[in-house]
């Protein structure tokens, strides 16, 4: 039976990759669904073509191509960690290629619509206060949320103007923060230390209970702001990573910069910004030049 294989995989996702919470939920989720498919199979008979299979009856079912790519990969690391634990002898994904991917270009915002959505929080108590740090920081280090609700008190150097996030894989990155940001995460803590200090604080952006902020959470926050500032866009959290991405490339900024500010694995992943900026001086010489 193949569930008994993807305890055991999701047993070694937890223990010895340190996945996750929500990289395990995904990958339970798509394993089952494999395992609804195959039914009562054994392992050593699941092959490349049940594989294909598997695919085909995705894309029937209109599961898009990203959802199709996301269940591939986790597919293939299940299967090579029953090779590497002994479970099966030949690999059937080895020879699977990786679905391609429509390029989408990230939607961004430009620099009076970044002013506008980081101005919305504009009260003086501490929730408005820690808001108005969370926009800041999020803009001003590019950081995912996940990144951002991780972070503690020791991860923001006020003097040297860095901050240490931990992003996937748990690998640890510095990346400069600029001073507004740092200017609003201290008029916050000002106004909520509550008793805190260094050691005791449990994060460094709390919710009303004091305990850390979730990633909805943080959602919900961005949300609210995007209403107060009449936005109509689709403005999600990571809106405000592609623009950071996009305003420092615009500005001049290297491409492997800012790989390593956003924490990249790969520069073909940075390299869409790059796209982006292309597009923007196509459409400026488009309406600039006379001969366009």
């Amino acid at each position: 039976m193949i569930r008994q294989y993807i305890d055991k995989f999701i047993r070694y996702l937890e223990i010895e990759k340190d996945a996750s919470v929500h990289t395990i939920a995904n990958y339970k989720i798509d394993l089952r669904g494999f395992a609804d498919f195959a039914g009562d199979i054994d392992i050593e008979k699941i092959d490349y073509l049940l594989l294909r299979k598997f695919l085909a009856h995705l894309k029937a079912v209109q599961y898009d191509k990203k959802s199709i790519a996301r269940r591939f990969a986790c597919m293939r690391s299940f299967f090579k960690f029953l090779c590497r634990d002994g479970y099966l002898k030949n690999n059937p994904a080895l020879s699977m290629s990786t679905p391609k991917l429509d390029k989408k270009l990230p939607f961004f915002l430009d620099m009076a619509q970044t002013e506008k959505l980081l101005s919305a929080p504009a009260g003086k108590d501490a929730a408005s206060l820690r808001d108005k740090a969370i926009l800041e920081t999020i803009y001003s280090a590019g950081m995912r949320i996940s990144e951002l609700v991780g972070l503690r008190m020791e991860d923001v150097d006020f003097i040297g103007g860095v901050v240490k996030v931990r992003g996937k894989g748990k690998k640890e990155r510095l990346i400069p923060i600029g001073d507004t940001a740092l200017r609003a995460i201290k008029s916050y803590l000002d106004k909520s230390s509550d008793g805190f200090n260094n050691k005791t604080r449990p994060a460094l952006f709390l919710n009303k209970s004091n305990t850390r902020l979730t990633d909805d959470s943080v959602r919900r926050i961005i949300d609210k702001y995007i209403q107060i500032a009449s936005m109509r866009e689709k403005i999600s959290p990571h809106t405000l990573r592609h623009s950071f991405a996009t305003h420092l490339l615009d500005r001049g900024a290297d491409l492997r910069a800012v790989q390593e500010l956003l924490g990249h694995a790969n520069l073909s992943t940075t390299q869409i910004y790059t796209h982006i900026t292309t597009e923007r001086l196509k459409s400026v010489y488009e309406k600039a030049h006379p001969r366009a």
